[in-house]
């Protein structure tokens, strides 16, 4: 790493800062586009759930590189590199490599024998890597990562009148209202029922993110239910405007129509606030996505993990 180069942590008044690098670190420009509401997805909300660490690489006074890190919220023992950027103009003179070693030393003091470069959810800005970060890939590599998995996220078209993303639900909710179905938008009253439903259905950590979509600007959720008893739901907007996700149908109710007719609903939420294409994020069924909405396959990524050496010691 350049002489000239200093690590220190970083605490929330510098959250601008680091704004501004990753608006520039940033390639693809739809990461950089919505670099904000990303950053504040992994910092300032998240760190009142879990344990979350941000790293800085400054020359003099100048910050030039980031790393956000986070430990799982299921299993301390699994540290999670949710972000890395690195000023454009000063890539490969070892700073990537420099902030990703403090950050693996600081996960190993606090208790973690694993490290990830995956999302950790239900705060995150990527699922892994995305393929088209070459730099990111190799780095990895470099260092001793193992390949993890793959991940991929669809993209729902809507920038036109006629997207299938944005086909009318006014036929489906009708026949579903006759099966004594009602369709509505979720109000942060219904976050409990939500988030047990979510929670007894699917179990992972879904509330955070429905907690996310409810009241905020941006961000809303629709719910399927049946004398009182909840079917489904989908939500948008927990951790970027552009998201989708999450959603899920009780298994009794699959194949209703229920499911797509919620899915459109929020993907017409976020055409009406200008959104041109939502991301579906860390999908799972790609033919529903597909037949309901349109959505293609956009976004892959690469996971990787890497046991920590029980001798890293080190501080942030």
């Amino acid at each position: 790493m350049d002489a000239g180069i200093s690590i220190a942590e970083l605490t929330v008044e510098r959250l601008p800062d680091v704004v501004e690098l990753c608006h520039r670190a940033l390639d693809l420009p739809e990461d950089a586009a919505e670099a904000g509401p990303l950053v504040e997805t992994l910092w300032p909300r998240a760190a009142a759930d879990r344990i979350v660490r941000v790293l800085g690489a400054y020359r003099e006074q100048e910050l030039v590189g980031v790393l956000i890190g986070s430990l799982s919220a299921g299993d301390g023992r699994v540290g999670h590199v949710d972000l890395l950027a690195v000023a454009p103009m000063l890539r490969r003179r070892g700073i990537g490599r420099a902030l990703l070693g403090h950050a693996e030393r600081a996960f190993a003091q606090l208790g973690a024998t694993e490290v990830l470069l995956a999302g950790n959810p239900p705060y995150y800005a990527w699922p892994g890597i995305d393929v088209r970060y070459t730099p990111a890939i190799c780095l990895a590599l470099a260092l001793g990562y193992r390949p993890d998995g793959t991940a991929w996220n669809m993209t729902a078209d809507l920038s036109y009148d006629g997207s299938p993303a944005l086909r009318s639900t006014e036929t489906a909710e009708s026949r579903l209202a006759g099966q004594g179905v009602t369709v509505r938008r979720a109000e942060p009253a219904d976050l409990p029922a939500l988030t047990a439903f979510a929670r007894a259905t699917f179990g992972g950590s879904w509330d955070a993110e429905l907690a996310g979509s409810l009241g905020r600007p941006g961000a809303g959720c629709h719910l399927a239910e049946r004398d009182g008893e909840l079917l489904g739901f989908a939500a948008y907007g927990s951790s970027r405007p552009s998201w989708f996700g999450p959603m899920g149908t009780a298994p009794a109710a699959q194949g209703s129509g229920i499911g797509g007719v919620l899915l459109r609903r929020c993907l017409s939420d976020q055409r009406a606030a200008g959104v041109t294409a939502a991301q579906i994020g860390w999908v799972g069924p790609v033919p529903f996505y597909s037949g309901s909405a349109g959505a293609r396959i956009e976004q892959v990524f690469f996971l990787y993990r890497r046991t920590l050496d029980a001798r890293i010691n080190g501080k942030w």
